[in-house]
């Protein structure tokens, strides 16, 4: 059973950063590519990033490109997500998905306010 628990979310300041960690079990983390993904309350879930199963091969949503960065430890079944110069429109709940099962995450809140 695929189980995905993200955290380190939290209130941030405009401008600051924070970085998101997934952790992975039930399947074999090193064989498939991972994704990023954010929902606010109305709006659609928005692709933000994906990172291939060996990490070679990186693309993002243009919302954050040059501010977010992907990234995986296969060793450790996780994947990161570190944002910096976060705006308010950034915040919303960030979940992480396995490419080739459909099983998510409960999500971690990301508030950008002053």
């Amino acid at each position: 059973q695929v189980q995905l628990v993200e955290s380190g979310g939290g209130l941030v300041q405009p401008g600051g950063s924070l970085r998101l960690t997934c952790v992975a079990s039930g399947f074999t983390f090193s064989e498939h590519a991972l994704r990023w993904y954010r929902g606010a309350p109305g709006k659609e879930r928005e692709f933000v990033a994906r990172i291939s199963s060996g990490g070679e091969e990186i693309h993002y949503g243009d919302s954050v490109k040059g501010r977010f960065i992907i990234s995986r430890d296969n060793a450790k079944s996780t994947l990161y997500l570190q944002m910096n110069s976060l705006k308010p429109e950034d915040t919303a709940v960030y979940f992480c998905k396995v490419d080739g099962y459909p099983s998510w995450g409960q999500g971690t809140q990301v508030t950008v306010s002053s």
